[in-house]
């Protein structure tokens, strides 16, 4: 067990502790930038390389779009589906589909259940600039395994694109991560949150 990584997840979670609390959502995604950079640039279990972070500038991530923040009834109405994924460090990692979040103007993206030992709401996304201004792979909206969670209530989850972010395998690939399924894949361009540059 790494005590450090202790200290990340805390921290993190501290992190969407206080996204959750602060009402200007503006404010709220200012601090997320900026105590991210801090644990990307400053963290012993930062992704970014041990090498490039004396140098690492911070995440390219883009200002505030308020149309993309969204409060959503999950439609459990769905078929069963199971999604493995096989990574380096935790071996195979199973999802179980529990809902389907129905978002306005941009489509539909699975919510995967982590089935495994405290389990955890899952939900990336992969839009239509993936590959050319966001990660290929997709990026992360929800990991409540790791303290990715914008919160919610009575069935419904706060769905904001301008916290999506990169994968660990964005920064290095040595990791091995999740990426978005089909179900978790649209068309429309979503120029919100981290991007590649």
């Amino acid at each position: 067990m790494s005590l450090t990584l202790l200290d990340w997840r805390r921290r993190v979670a501290a992190l969407y502790a206080d996204v959750r609390a602060e009402t200007n959502s503006v404010a709220a995604h200012r601090h997320w930038r900026a105590t991210r950079d801090g644990l990307l640039r400053d963290h012993p279990d930062s992704p970014v390389p041990a090498g490039e972070r004396a140098t690492y500038a911070g995440a390219v991530v883009a200002d505030y779009d308020p149309a993309l923040r969204f409060e959503l009834d999950v439609d459990t109405h769905v078929a069963a589906a199971k999604l493995e994924v096989e990574t380096g460090t935790d071996g195979l990692v199973r999802f179980e589909l529990v809902g389907r979040l129905h978002v306005p103007g941009v489509g539909d993206l699975d919510a995967w259940w982590l089935a495994s030992y405290g389990g955890g709401l899952f939900v990336p996304v992969k839009d239509g600039s993936a590959g050319v201004t966001t990660y290929g792979g997709g990026r992360y909206l929800l990991d409540t395994a790791k303290g990715a969670d914008l919160g919610g209530g009575d069935g419904r989850l706060v769905v904001d694109f301008n916290f999506a972010y990169n994968p660990s395998c964005a920064y290095d690939p040595t990791w091995a991560c999740p990426l978005a399924p089909p179900g978790n894949t649209v068309g429309v361009p979503l120029l919100a949150g981290e991007l590649t540059g």
